[in-house]
C-alpha cells in the first residue's frame, strides 16, 4: 500500500497581488499538494486583509515565524528584502520559491547564487504556460526551422498598471522597480530557456522623469546565437493591442516559419496569408495564469522535496537579471 505524502508546508513573506495569487493557488487545489503553513507581511493593513478575507490562513507575528512553520519559503515581498528572506530560510534548512528579480544589488545576486546550491529556484509563469509549451512543440516539430531572428516588444499604457497602484512607491522607483525588471525580465527568461544562453547585449534605456523608472528601452543581443530585438515604451499601446494596459509579443522567425506568444498566453502562428492563427486551446491570460501557477506550484513540490522540477532556476533569474540591469544602467536620451 502506498503512503500518502503530507503537503507541504508553504510560508508566504508578502501578502500583495503575488503572495495573494499564490494563496489562491494553493487553496483552490482539487488534489492538495502544498498547504499554507504561515503568513507574514510587514504592513498591518495587509495582515489584517488576509485574516478577513482567508480566516483559514494562519497570519503570525513576523518572518521568523514563518520559516519555522514551513518547509519551504516564498518570498513575495519587494525586490530589496528578497535575499534577506531567502537566505533566512535556506539557514534555517527549508527551501526558498522567490519573486525575481533575486536582489536589487548584481554582487549580491551572485553571492547569493553561488551559495543557495539547489534548494532555490524563482518564479517565471513561463515555465509552466500552456502557451509557451504550445511554442516549444511548434519549434521541436520543425515550425520555425532555423532561427533568425528574435524580436520582444512590450507596451503599457502608463506605469504601474492600474492594477498596481498600491505598490507605485517601489514599482515606479528606478532602484526596483520599472518595466524592464516586472515584464520585460520574463521574456528574457523565455528566450533564454527556448533558445539559450544569453549574451552579445547593446541597449539603453531612458529615464526622463527624476526619481521614477525608465520610460523606454531598446536593446540587441544574441539568445543560443539568434540575435534578438527588444523593444519596450510607456505610453504607446499600438492601435490593434488586444490589452488596453499592457500589450507583449514575443515574436521568432525563422526560414521555415513564424511564431509568436501573444499578451503573455496565446500561442500563434504565422499562415501562408501571413496572418497570426492561434492554437486550437489558446487562452486569455486571465484564464491561463491560475493553471499555470497551480503548474509552478507542483514544481515547488517537487523542487523541494530534490525531485526534477521545470521552474527557473536561481543561476537562469541570475542570467536575467544580469541582461536586466546592464540595459538600465545603460542611460540612452
Amino acid at each position: 500500500m502506498t503512503v500518502p505524502t503530507a503537503p507541504l508546508a508553504l510560508g508566504i513573506v508578502g501578502a500583495g497581488i503575488m503572495g495573494e495569487r499564490m494563496m489562491n493557488a494553493v487553496l483552490g487545489q482539487d488534489a492538495p499538494l502544498a498547504r499554507i503553513a504561515a503568513l507574514w507581511d510587514p504592513a498591518p493593513a495587509a495582515r489584517e486583509r488576509i485574516a478577513a478575507r482567508y480566516p483559514g490562513v494562519p497570519v503570525v507575528a513576523d518572518a521568523d515565524a514563518v520559516v519555522a512553520a514551513s518547509d519551504c519559503v516564498y518570498v513575495a515581498s519587494p525586490p530589496a528584502s528578497h535575499l534577506g528572506h531567502a537566505r533566512a530560510a535556506l539557514a534555517a534548512g527549508r527551501s526558498v520559491f522567490c519573486e525575481k528579480p533575486l536582489a536589487v544589488d548584481l554582487a549580491e545576486a551572485r553571492a547569493f547564487v553561488a551559495e543557495a546550491g539547489q534548494r532555490g529556484a524563482v518564479n517565471f509563469p513561463f515555465a509552466s504556460s500552456l502557451g509557451v509549451a504550445a511554442l516549444a512543440q511548434w519549434i521541436a516539430e520543425g515550425a520555425v526551422g532555423t532561427p533568425r531572428r528574435l524580436t520582444i516588444e512590450v507596451a503599457f499604457a502608463r506605469w504601474p498598471r492600474p492594477w498596481q497602484e498600491d505598490a507605485a512607491a517601489w514599482l515606479d522607483a528606478p532602484r526596483e522597480g520599472g518595466f524592464t525588471r516586472e515584464v520585460v525580465s520574463h521574456f528574457l527568461f523565455l528566450s533564454r530557456r527556448l533558445l539559450g544562453p544569453l549574451d552579445g547585449l547593446d541597449g539603453h534605456a531612458v529615464f526622463p522623469e527624476p526619481g521614477r523608472s525608465e520610460r523606454a528601452v531598446e536593446a540587441m543581443f544574441r539568445a543560443g546565437g539568434v540575435p534578438v530585438r527588444l523593444r519596450g515604451r510607456v505610453g504607446e499601446t499600438p492601435p490593434d493591442a488586444h490589452n488596453v494596459d499592457d500589450h507583449n509579443t514575443w515574436t521568432l522567425e525563422g526560414e521555415a516559419g513564424t511564431v509568436r506568444l501573444r499578451d503573455w498566453a496565446i500561442a500563434e502562428r504565422r499562415g501562408a496569408d501571413g496572418r497570426f492563427a492561434p492554437a486550437a486551446d489558446a487562452m486569455p491570460n486571465e484564464r491561463a495564469r491560475p493553471i499555470a501557477l497551480r503548474r509552478q506550484l507542483e514544481g515547488v513540490v517537487r523542487m523541494t522535496r530534490g525531485e526534477p522540477h521545470a521552474l527557473a532556476t536561481l543561476a537562469e533569474a541570475l542570467e536575467v537579471q544580469e541582461i536586466v540591469e546592464t540595459i538600465l544602467a545603460s542611460r540612452g536620451a
